[in-house]
Parts: structure tokens; C-alpha cells; sequence
């Protein structure tokens, strides 16, 4: 198999992070319904492999000091799809939080760059 460009791996990781927020969505819902064994809690280990199989392979296309911190955008995901979904407040401090992680990729990426 051959190795995604920089720009694929960045996109791969990214999907990735949609991935595994949708998979932490999927575990809430069936954290609910525990200790049963749920369609939701399942939903959520297969959303999680896959996102961990792609995971891998964005890896192997661009530098693991620009890739790997980009997982960080998860929390975004998480926090928008529980704002959205479950109605769970989105406060000034969480705001920040979410504005410090686009920040924080920014310089990551960008701030060491070389070529």
C-alpha cells in the first residue's frame, strides 16, 4: 500500500478524529442503557477500529509532530456533536477551550516548519 501525501494524511486524521468523536457519542447513548449490551456500545468499538485503522496509515504519510496533535481536534467534535445531540451547555470557558486547540494546531504545524 502506498503512503497518503502530507495533505491526505492531515485529511485521514482529521476523518479520523470524526471517527472516534461519533464513536464517544455512540458509547454515551449506550452508557445509558448499561449493563446491557447495546447496538450503540458496539457501534462505537467498530466506529474506534476503523478510526484507529486509518489512524495508522495517515502516519505513515507525514511527520508524527504535525499529525499526531491534530487528535486534539476530537475534542471539538465531541463538544459541538454533545451540544447539538444532547443539548449540553457550550460555556465561554469551553469556547476558549475549543479556540486554544485551533490555536495550539496552528502553532504545532506551522510553528516548526522547515520545508
Amino acid at each position: 500500500m502506498n503512503q497518503p501525501t502530507r495533505a491526505k494524511a492531515i485529511f485521514l486524521v482529521l476523518f479520523c478524529t470524526l471517527l472516534t468523536s461519533a464513536a464517544q457519542i455512540f458509547w454515551k447513548t449506550g452508557a445509558e442503557l448499561l449493563p446491557l449490551l447495546s447496538w450503540q456500545l458496539l457501534a462505537g468499538f467498530v466506529l474506534y477500529a476503523v478510526g484507529a485503522v486509518i489512524l495508522i496509515y495517515a502516519l505513515s504519510g507525514a511527520p508524527l509532530t504535525i499529525v499526531y496533535p491534530m487528535i486534539a481536534t476530537s475534542y471539538i467534535w465531541v463538544s459541538l456533536l454533545a451540544w447539538f445531540l444532547f443539548g449540553e451547555p457550550l460555556a465561554v470557558g469551553k469556547w476558549v477551550g475549543v479556540f486554544s486547540i485551533i490555536a495550539g494546531l496552528f502553532f504545532v504545524g506551522f510553528g516548526g516548519r522547515h520545508d
